[in-house]
């Protein structure tokens, strides 16, 4: 069993509130927006990390995480992209791809709207942690814990901040 931590959109932002939960993952993945290396290399300092850039990433930060990361966790398909929409409503950067080799796990960021949600059609999960920054029109930070076992997506729990 994985215990993940899934983050989005900190806009340079880290605090020790979350590396407290970045201290009881095994895996922790960030969803994009990052802002700088600082963030990435406080969470990697603790766990393994597993992120992509965002729309507002320098070179820097998109010189080390791809747009796109596609990866096996345990026997569960993830792909985690920052834009990549919602079901129905997928972003064009991503439609063609997700229907022809939908994964189970579909992680988005960008929207700054925490939202699980499953797409019957292509058999998938789809997340998003919202925003864990405190730059955005979002009013609560949240961030994604769950657990997978095997091909088993469970134990899904949001964290919740302080209104900002």
């Amino acid at each position: 069993m994985t215990k993940i931590l899934l983050l989005s959109d900190t806009h340079s932002y880290m605090d020790t509130a979350i590396l407290k939960h970045v201290k009881h993952a095994d895996e922790v993945w960030h969803a994009g927006d990052i802002g700088t290396l600082d963030v990435t290399d406080a969470i990697k300092a603790l766990k393994p990390l597993r992120a992509v850039y965002g729309n507002i990433d320098a070179k820097e930060v998109r010189s080390e995480f791809p747009e796109h990361n596609r990866f096996m966790c345990e026997g569960v398909d993830v792909w985690m992209t920052h834009i990549g929409g919602y079901p129905p409503k997928y972003n064009n950067r991503v439609i063609e791809t997700i229907k022809i080799n939908p994964p189970r796990l579909f992680i988005c960021g960008h929207s700054h709207i925490l939202k699980v949600m499953p797409d019957k059609s292509l058999n998938l999960l789809h997340m998003n942690p919202g925003a864990v920054g405190t730059h955005g029109f979002h009013k609560v930070r949240t961030m994604l814990r769950f657990t997978i076992d095997g091909k088993k997506i469970d134990n899904l729990e949001v964290i919740e901040f302080d209104r900002r």
